[in-house]
């Protein structure tokens, strides 16, 4: 059975408390299914922001995307969930990756380790969370028995594994990180076989989870193809072609978006899709058309 659509919008800018409000309202107003936060030095603490969204709306979902595991101590962590996800009523689902970000760790004064070490800590943090907040003499206690919806984010084969085990939402960035640390798109074919890791990892799954898939541009009345060419210098090795058929750039008129997305959920099966906050207005429209 296919699994029906789910949208989000990533909110990346700070604003005053007023303002804060006003954009997590419209969001609900838009019909967005997820407000999401990031984990960033430089932009607003994840779940004081949640809160506050919570406080704001009623219907809407609240997430990290994604917490960043290396800046956190699980066991601190716990308490930041379960008081966060009892404080939203229930609304909460968290968000974790591995984190890529360097500098961010420097600033914090915080080892930024190496690949493996790095997995080694999310499948640590992942393994507490769960043991913590599943202990029924654990204070505070979630909202939800035994733990929030857990998403966690990435394309290597570790934390596919990790996801297939133990994700309630599995993420795919479609992107590998370069020597810099920058995000560099893979091609979709390089998706396709991240895909199918993914599947056979989670072959013995009761439940499968839902897939998630973050496009960076949303360009309705655009120029597909010019639109190609300039998402490409942030890709050189990619052909035109090749970012078209990638689920990162959705642009056309808002039917031929809806039928980009409805192509992603066949193709890789993504049905939960995020956009950022800058194509919050754009994406509206697409979601009317893929609901109708």
């Amino acid at each position: 059975m296919t699994r029906p659509f789910r949208f989000a919008v990533n909110m990346l800018s700070p604003g005053s408390a007023a303002e804060w409000r006003e954009k997590c309202r419209r969001a609900e107003s838009l019909g967005y299914d997820v407000i999401l936060v990031p984990d960033h030095l430089g932009m607003p603490a994840p779940f004081p922001s949640l809160v506050a969204a919570a406080e704001a709306t009623e219907r809407p979902r609240l997430g990290t995307f994604v917490l960043n595991a290396g800046l956190w101590n699980p066991t601190l962590l716990a308490r930041e969930v379960a008081t966060t996800d009892q404080l939203t009523g229930g609304r909460l689902e968290l968000g974790l990756g591995a984190g890529h970000v360097k500098e961010e760790h420097d600033r914090a004064g915080l080892p930024f380790g190496s690949p493996r070490e790095r997995v080694d800590h999310l499948e640590h943090t992942v393994t507490e969370l769960t043991r913590l907040l599943g202990d029924p003499e654990h204070v505070p206690r979630p909202a939800r028995a035994p733990r929030p919806p857990l998403l966690l984010g990435g394309n290597g084969k570790r934390v596919l594994r990790l996801a297939a085990r133990h994700a309630d939402i599995a993420a795919f960035t479609g992107a590998s990180t370069n020597a810099s640390g920058d995000l560099v798109l893979m091609s979709p074919a390089v998706m396709d076989e991240r895909m199918a890791v993914y599947h056979e990892f989670a072959a013995g799954r009761e439940t499968p989870a839902e897939l998630n898939y973050l496009a960076q541009i949303v360009a309705v009345g655009a120029d597909r193809r010019a639109t190609a060419r300039k998402l490409g210098e942030h890709a050189p090795d990619l052909t035109e072609d090749e970012l078209l058929e990638h689920p990162a750039l959705l642009a056309g008129s808002v039917k031929d978006i809806a039928d980009q997305v409805r192509g992603h959920r066949e193709r890789f099966g993504f049905t939960y899709f995020t956009v950022l906050e800058a194509n919050m207005e754009a994406f509206a429209p697409v979601m009317e058309e893929l609901r109708a």
